[in-house]
């Protein structure tokens, strides 16, 4: 399930997108200013974000030169502004693509879907090379230092999903949601907090300082390696 976030103060327009978007695997957030859009990423694990440039309390600018302080995911500027400094603005804060109004929907969803392939493309490898580990989910085998090592289903998830969200800060709510996906109304606090400790102590060198998996004091984990898809 790809979950996209439409940040267009414009009512009908928004809606529009997200008919244009919607799909059985697609989950759309809807958002109308800068204020709820912090909300519904603090809440939730985005895909694609769609922001408008122009919204009631601010600049989609500073939103997006503040979202990339802690996540690489992408961002297409949607905006009436169409002066070439606008765009090239937009793109060096780290917008991945620029759509001016007026717009075909037609358009919008091509690119949306190009940027989500492109995305998908960079967080897909089964095999990882990390230094001086190597992580093989097809298999389900992973060494450090050429040793191996077990990794429990619920460290493979909370893995995956650390690698596919490199540099990004996922709340406790997020990998509760994508790691506990079987449908349970109730997990443990402590289960996130206990699953964590046993991977850094698995992957880590020092757990009490680690290289890799990072706390992000008042917001939740980073995973802050790099790694090489094979």
């Amino acid at each position: 399930m790809l979950t996209i976030l439409i940040v267009e103060d414009d009512i009908t327009l928004n809606n529009g997108i997200m008919l244009s978007l919607r799909q059985k695997d697609v989950d759309i957030q809807q958002a109308y200013s800068i204020k709820q859009t912090k909300k519904i990423l603090s809440e939730k694990s985005i895909d694609l974000i769609i922001l408008d440039v122009n919204l009631p309390d601010g600049s989609g600018f500073e939103l997006c030169k503040e979202i990339r302080q802690t996540s690489s995911i992408p961002i297409i500027f949607l905006t009436a502004n169409d002066m070439e400094i606008d765009v090239v603005t937009g793109l060096e804060l780290g917008g991945d693509d620029y759509i001016t109004k007026p717009f075909s929907l037609m358009i919008l969803r091509a690119r949306v879907m190009a940027a989500l392939r492109r995305w998908q493309s960079l967080n897909s490898g089964n095999r990882v090379v990390i230094d001086n580990m190597v992580f093989n989910f097809d298999t389900m085998e992973f060494t450090k230092n050429e040793e191996n090592f077990v990794l429990s289903k619920t460290e493979q998830k909370l893995l995956r999903v650390f690698l596919a969200n490199k540099g990004t800060v996922l709340s406790r709510t997020q990998l509760v949601d994508k790691i506990w996906t079987d449908g349970s109304e109730y997990v443990d606090e402590n289960a996130l907090t206990v699953a964590v400790s046993r991977l850094r102590n698995k992957i880590e060198d020092t757990p009490n300082s680690p290289k890799y998996i990072k706390t992000i004091y008042g917001m939740g984990y980073m995973w802050s390696g790099g790694g090489v898809n094979e």
